[in-house]
């Protein structure tokens, strides 16, 4: 059973003059500590929900795992905040590249990648598959109808893994990276193929956001919100198709709009 998300809390709420006391729901925000064969990896700031796809879905991110084979065992203590992970393969020097920052080039073009795992994990996505403008505002309506966690406290951000027809799975956590990474682990163990697959997302299209769409294998992102130049600059290079401001029948197509018909 997954742990509640958010919390209720006392406040003083003030309108205009006037001032009283309610109970308003608040996200709640979990330190969650990774292992890796008995050493201490990381540490995630998220939600406390689908912990194991969070901790999968961060590893392959990260460049640690590629399948949910390379993991030996993988146990969660939910109260004290740890997971325990042991591969059947040593780690090696895959630690020491997570957070050595990496700027080139790559097959001629201007790529370029803020750490070095990235280079080794990002993929450029030869997906030939479109989707109607219509059915982007459909994914968008529908994720914004699952968002209910994000209605309740205002705190919370939402990722869904889409068919054309509709949403497959929605991961909400207090970090964008984080609901990604739920839905990456969720994708590994299911093992599910993703070449006709889009990801509809209530965040900020940021670099990083576009990088880890690039590893999970989707080559269609939708958004409610901004893109930075930098995102949009991977995103050309890795071939995904972004789509911003998906908001009362309005959008804008920023890469690849050749997977969006009319």
């Amino acid at each position: 059973m997954e742990k509640e998300i958010i919390c209720k809390r006392e406040i003083i709420k003030i309108d205009h003059q006037n001032k009283k006391v309610v109970i308003d729901e608040i996200a709640i925000e979990y330190p969650l500590t990774i292992f890796v064969d008995n050493e201490e990896f990381a540490t995630l700031v998220c939600s406390p929900s689908h912990v194991e796809e969070l901790v999968l879905g961060f590893l392959a991110s990260e460049g640690i795992i590629r399948i949910k084979a390379d993991v030996k065992a993988l146990q969660i203590d939910e109260d004290k905040g740890f997971a325990y992970v042991h591969l059947h393969q040593p780690i090696g020097d895959k630690k020491e590249f997570v957070s050595k920052r990496f700027i080139g080039s790559c097959c001629g073009k201007s790529r370029q990648f803020y750490f070095y795992n990235d280079v080794k994990t990002a993929k450029t996505i030869l997906s030939s598959m479109t989707i109607s403008a219509a059915q982007c505002f459909q994914l968008m309506e529908m994720l914004n109808e699952a968002s209910s966690a994000f209605k309740r406290t205002g705190g919370i951000h939402h990722a869904a893994l889409c068919s054309k027809e509709g949403l497959i799975k929605t991961f909400s956590d207090i970090g964008r990276h984080n609901a990604l990474d739920k839905l990456y682990g969720f994708c590994l163990n299911e093992s599910i193929s993703l070449n006709d697959k889009i990801i509809a997302f209530s965040g900020r299209i940021s670099s990083e956001v576009v990088l880890k769409v690039s590893k999970i294998g989707c080559g269609i992102l939708l958004s409610k919100s901004a893109p930075t130049n930098l995102a949009l600059q991977l995103a050309e290079d890795l071939n995904i198709t972004t789509v911003g401001f998906i908001r009362e029948n309005k959008m804008n197509i920023y890469t690849h709009s050749n997977r969006i018909t009319k």
